[in-house]
């Protein structure tokens, strides 16, 4: 297998990134790492000063999470899902009761025939997560 060093990370275009951002860490745990703005950047338009360029998060555990204001309509669709896997199923609970608050639950979260317990839900922002406890 060739590796090339290279890391992959979830990078989600939001309506409001801050707002966003803030959600997922009253819902899993976390902090804002850091925020960069257009206004930071050279030349950027009054209009845009204020809006997110980069914010990374990191949430439930450390797990990094990225966020840009988006300059157009965003919709989320399920090919894509962020996934979390936990050891504790209270944690897991917890998770998923926190992201379905205003969101929808596709799957209640259960024990499943394969022996580990797994709910989906689509959060407020229409973003879908997987929350499983092995």
């Amino acid at each position: 297998m060739n590796n090339m060093g290279a890391q992959m990370n979830a990078y989600l275009m939001s309506v409001d990134a801050r707002s966003q951002a803030n959600y997922y860490i009253e819902a899993l745990g976390g902090e804002i790492q850091f925020v960069s703005t257009y206004g930071d950047a050279p030349g950027a338009p009054e209009a845009m000063k204020d809006k997110v360029m980069h914010l990374a998060v990191t949430v439930a555990g450390g797990n990094p999470l990225m966020l840009s204001d988006a300059f157009e309509p965003v919709s989320y669709n399920r090919s894509v899902s962020l996934s979390l896997t936990y050891t504790e199923e209270a944690e897991a609970r917890a998770a998923y009761a926190k992201l379905s608050e205003g969101g929808e639950s596709k799957y209640p979260f259960a024990l499943q025939p394969w022996g580990a317990y797994y709910g989906e839900v689509i959060d407020r922002f229409g973003v879908t997560w997987m929350i499983t406890k092995m």
